[in-house]
C-alpha cells in the first residue's frame, strides 16, 4: 500500500519555516554545508581513529590498556558515523557531490555500507517516520522488542525496558556481519521497492566489507601478540561500544514519550502533511549542551534534521530557534529532552509502555 500525506493539513507551516530558515543563510552569508567547525571535527575524529588503530595494533602495551583503546575506538567509530558519514550520505556536508561520495565511504570502511543506508534511512526512514509496517527503523529486534502495536505482544516484552539496552550494544555485530546483506538482498524494505540495484553497488558491498574483516580481524591477529580469545574479547568490547553508543542516540530521537506512531487509513492516507508528521514523530534531545551536539552530529536535533536533511548539522543549533518559533506560531508540537539523561529515562519508559499487556489492551478499546 502506497502512503500518502494529506498535503491540506497546515502546508503554511513548512512553507513559513522554510522560507526563513532561507532567509537565515542568505541574509548572514552562510554556506548551508561544512564550515571550519565541521572539517576540524572531521579531522579529529578519523585522526583518532588511525591512531586508535596505530597504537593497538603496533604498539605493544598492557592488555588491559589494549582494551581500554579498543572500547574508545568502538566509541570513535560511532562518533564518525554521526559527524562524518551522516551528513555526506545526506549530501549536505559538501556542495560537491563528489566530496559527499568519498567521505561517504568513510562509513564503508567502519563496517557499514552507504549505499544501503542511503535506501533504508535517506529514502525509507526520513519518508516514512515512525509509520509501522513501512519504516523499519522500528524493527530494532524483531520478535524481541517490540515498538509498534503491528508487532505481536509476547511475554518476554514486559521485560523489554531492561534487556533492550544489552541489545543495542549488538546493533554494531548485526550491521557489520547481518544487516547490510540482509538489506541489500530483501526485496522491500517496509513497503518500498528494494528488488534492483547497480551492479558496482554488489561489488562495494562485498570489497569494502572484505577490507573491513581484513582491518579489523586479519591483521591484529597476525601482527598483535595476542590469543584468538583475547582478540575476540577486545573485538566484542569494541562492538559492544559502538553498538551502544549508536543505538541509544538513534532510539532517542524517535522512541520517547509524546511522540506518535501514526497508522495510515485502508486508502493509505496519513492524517498529516509530511512535515507536520515529522513535528509528530520526532524529537530533539540536550539541544543546548554543546558537548551532546559535537559528539552526536547534530543528531539531538532531529526534527531540524528531518526537516532540513540538506543542511549540514553544525547549523542545526541556530536554525532550531526558527524551527521552534514556527512550530509553536502555528500550534505544531515541538518535542524535545532537555538532557541525555531526560531523553534516556523517557525512552526506557516508553519502551515499558510498548511491552505492557495492559497498555496494548487499553489501546484496542
Amino acid at each position: 500500500m502506497k502512503i500518502k500525506f494529506n498535503g491540506k493539513s497546515r502546508p503554511e507551516f513548512y512553507v513559513e519555516v522554510k522560507r526563513e530558515v532561507e532567509d537565515y543563510f542568505k541574509s548572514n552569508n552562510i554556506s548551508k554545508n561544512a564550515n571550519g567547525e565541521m572539517i576540524g571535527k572531521t579531522l579529529l575524529f578519523l585522526g583518532l581513529l588511525l591512531l586508535l588503530y596505530w597504537l593497538i595494533v603496533f604498539v605493544s602495551m598492557n592488555l588491559w590498556l589494549t582494551l581500554v583503546l579498543a572500547i574508545l575506538i568502538g566509541a570513535v567509530q560511532a562518533f564518525i558515523g554521526f559527524n562524518v558519514c551522516h551528513d555526506a550520505i545526506h549530501g549536505s556536508y559538501s556542495a560537491n557531490g563528489r566530496v559527499n561520495k568519498l567521505l561517504s565511504y568513510t562509513f564503508n570502511l567502519i563496517g557499514a555500507n552507504a549505499y544501503v543506508w542511503k535506501i533504508t534511512h535517506n529514502t525509507v526512514h526520513h519518508t516514512y517516520t515512525n509509520i509501522p509496517g513501512h519504516d523499519e527503523d522500528l524493527d530494532v529486534a524483531p520478535g524481541l522488542v517490540r515498538l509498534s502495536r503491528l508487532e505481536k505482544i509476547k511475554p518476554m516484552m514486559k521485560y523489554q525496558h531492561i534487556y533492550a539496552f544489552f541489545l543495542y550494544g549488538l546493533a554494531s555485530l548485526s550491521w557489520v556481519f547481518r544487516k547490510d546483506y540482509l538489506k541489500f538482498f530483501q526485496p522491500k524494505i517496509g513497503q518500498t521497492d528494494n528488488s534492483s540495484h547497480p551492479k558496482g553497488e554488489y561489488f562495494n558491498l562485498f570489497f569494502f566489507k572484505g577490507i573491513y574483516y581484513v582491518l579489523f580481524i586479519v591483521v591484529p591477529l597476525v601482527l598483535m601478540d595476542i590469543t584468538w580469545w583475547q582478540f575476540l574479547i577486545g573485538f566484542l568490547c569494541m562492538h559492544l561500544a559502538e553498538g551502544l553508543v549508536l543505538g541509544l542516540v538513534f532510539q532517542l530521537a524517535h522512541t520517547v514519550e509524546g511522540i506518535d506512531y501514526p497508522e495510515p487509513n485502508d486508502q493509505g492516507y496519513v492524517e498529516e502533511s509530511w512535515a507536520v508528521h515529522q513535528m509528530h514523530t520526532t524529537a530533539n534531545f540536550a539541544r543546548k549542551s554543546r558537548l551532546a551536539g559535537f559528539l552526536c552530529g547534530g543528531l539531538n536535533f532531529q526534527i531540524e534534521h528531518h526537516l532540513f536533511a540538506n543542511v549540514c548539522h553544525v547549523h542545526y543549533p541556530a536554525i532550531s530557534k526558527i524551527v521552534k518559533s514556527v512550530a509553536d506560531r502555528h500550534g505544531v508540537p515541538y518535542h524535545e529532552n532537555r538532557t541525555f539523561l531526560g531523553a534516556l529515562i523517557s525512552h526506557y519508559k516508553t519502551l515499558r509502555r510498548f511491552g505492557c499487556e495492559e497498555f496494548e489492551l487499553q489501546a484496542i478499546a
